[in-house]
């Protein structure tokens, strides 16, 4: 997967996709799948801001029985099992654990009928899963079981507890990555920071996009029959000046933000606690007068989250502030004393925009944009050749690309093909039995690495790491780790930048590897991968130092 602009001269494209986040690659691996030339661009690098801020939980949507929206649960529980199919080496079961209380709606009565109805809405839940990928019923336990598995929990009328199972990425952005690569496998065109500048127009009809090279400043033209303004926070932003006259944003944004914590919290279970503040949805039909927050266990950390503010202002002025972190701390401290959070312990935060409804001026509460909008601008604004889409949440990203496409070859006047990504593994994502594989793949490939640098790359490349190992050949160096804290090796680094598109020291660190997914890597790391990137980009020192003092920045919050 070469960055090579030339390409996108070849055009006219059938789609030109504005946008290199998860909505945005699940659009072009569609289109491209289904025979539409395709072309991709991204301002930064591919999922470098919402598509980063994550949980790393592809869940069910199992909050959506309070709203009794059953149509979307059923759409988030097959896109679970779409996703654990077709990422089986990134992708795996997640138990959760929430405390009932009382016998009213936080009660385990009615709790376990809402666990009743997931699974029967779910029915086929485990369908084409592998044994290991499947995911067991839904249960209430006892208080004394509760109390067990969440030592310290409030016991103030505590009931016992509710468990259900939901998957876990290991890692959204090599999720994104592998995507992004199938994409380009199946044809499509994709470069990153490449920033769009301007419509291409003839009359009212938009013919493509000027684009502005953010490394060299060259421009270009994208020409293409359509545009699918996939570019999430910054939709309304390139709308601003549509058909000649400003266009008032139809969706508002909220700020989210996850966290980081250096100790496992709970190792066995993502735990739900309830907030000590109150919110009301004034949509739903059942109410439980407080937020739920998730501590996840994720690699040797915690994640905690997620808190919803309202965001006024332009997207690229959204930062994690300090008074952020520190009040979110507060908050989970005042809910679940035992987990005992300081500042000191977290390594780092995840932030981004996502679209809202409303607020309420009481309160101040988000209320989350609940469905995807596909919003065609012939008929909103009178401008033919623009779509643009609004996106809700990554587990429905795939699908939600499924309806766009579907969309596109309505607007061309033809009957879409069937849609090919709900059983077309991604990129290392082809095999059967993800178990099976680590036990084959490791016997392989034993006398070459240790057993946890080889699981690492299975995990992380799937049945496509053997394009690791053939860096090895080149210099037997890059086989060994970039550090002696963490199992990443030097090949990683070069085969990111060879194959990947990664230009900048970030793009390595924070997607292509995970070196500084979880906290800032150590100065002697920064300075390994960016020395090794040098050689390959022709990098002088000045160029050096200021790659790993912007690296460095992404890991302190504004104040």
């Amino acid at each position: 997967m070469k960055r090579d602009l030339a390409l996108f001269e070849r055009g006219p494209f059938d789609v030109v996709v504005i946008g290199g986040g998860i909505y945005g690659v699940c659009t072009a691996w569609d289109a491209a799948l289904r025979g539409l030339s395709v072309a991709l661009i991204e301002r930064g690098d591919f999922g470098g801001a919402t598509s980063s801020n994550s949980l790393k939980i592809i869940h069910g949507g199992l909050r959506y029985l309070q709203h009794a929206d059953f149509k979307r649960m059923r759409e988030s529980i097959a896109e679970r099992s779409v996703l654990m199919r077709i990422a089986p080496h990134l992708i795996h079961p997640l138990p959760c654990l929430m405390p009932t209380y009382g016998h009213a709606l936080k009660g385990k009565e009615v709790i376990a009928l809402a666990l009743l109805i997931n699974d029967l809405i779910g029915f086929d839940r485990n369908r084409f899963l592998e044994p290991g990928q499947q995911l067991p019923p839904g249960r209430v336990i006892s208080k004394a079981e509760c109390l067990k598995l969440i030592p310290g929990v409030d016991e103030a009328d505590l009931t016992g507890g509710a468990i259900w199972y939901d998957g876990q990425v290991s890692s959204p952005e090599r999720m994104l990555l592998s995507i992004l690569r199938s994409a380009v496998s199946a044809g499509a065109v994709a470069a990153n920071y490449v920033e769009m500048i301007g419509l291409k127009k003839e009359g009212d009809r938009v013919t493509g996009v000027l684009a502005r090279d953010v490394m060299t400043g060259d421009e270009l033209t994208i020409r293409a029959k359509l545009v699918i303004n996939n570019a999430g926070p910054w939709v309304n932003s390139i709308l601003r000046n549509l058909n000649g006259r400003y266009v008032k944003p139809k969706i508002q944004l909220s700020a989210a933000m996850n966290l980081v914590v250096k100790k496992t919290i709970n190792p066995d279970y993502a735990v739900g606690i309830w907030s000590k503040s109150t919110f009301k949805d004034v949509d739903a039909m059942i109410s439980k007068g407080s937020r739920v927050y998730f501590i996840a266990p994720w690699r040797n950390y915690s994640l905690v989250g997620t808190t919803h503010v309202h965001f006024e202002g332009e997207p690229d002025q959204f930062h994690v502030r300090e008074k952020d972190i520190v009040e979110f701390i507060d908050e989970i401290n005042r809910a679940y004393p035992t987990a005992d959070i300081r500042r000191e312990e977290v390594s780092f935060f995840y932030g981004g925009l996502l679209p809202a409804d409303e607020t309420h001026p009481g309160t101040g509460d988000v209320k989350l944009l609940k469905n995807y909008q596909i919003v065609d601008h012939q008929f909103e604004h009178g401008v033919e050749g623009l779509i643009s889409i609004f996106g809700v949440k990554y587990t429905t990203a795939r699908d939600v690309a499924q309806k766009t496409v579907d969309y596109v070859f309505k607007k061309f006047q033809k009957t879409p093909p069937t849609c090919l990504t709900s059983t077309t593994p991604i990129f290392g994502g082809n095999l059967e039995n993800f178990a099976e594989f680590l036990s084959r793949e490791k016997t392989k490939v034993m006398k070459k690495l240790s057993v946890e640098t080889i699981e690492h790359l299975l995990r992380t490349y799937g049945t496509a790491y053997p394009r690791i190992l053939k860096y090895f050949d080149e210099r037997s160096e890059l086989a060994e780790p970039v550090h002696s804290s963490t199992q990443v090796l030097k090949a990683e680094i070069m085969h990111a930048v060879r194959e990947e598109m990664a230009i900048k020291l970030a793009d390595v660190v924070r997607r292509r590897t995970e070196l500084g997914t979880a906290e800032q890597p150590p100065d002697e790391v920064l300075t390994m991968c960016a020395n090794l990137m040098a050689k390959e980009l022709g990098w002088n020192s000045t160029r050096i130092q200021k790659e790993i003092e912007e690296t460095k920045a992404i890991y302190v919050p504004a104040r």
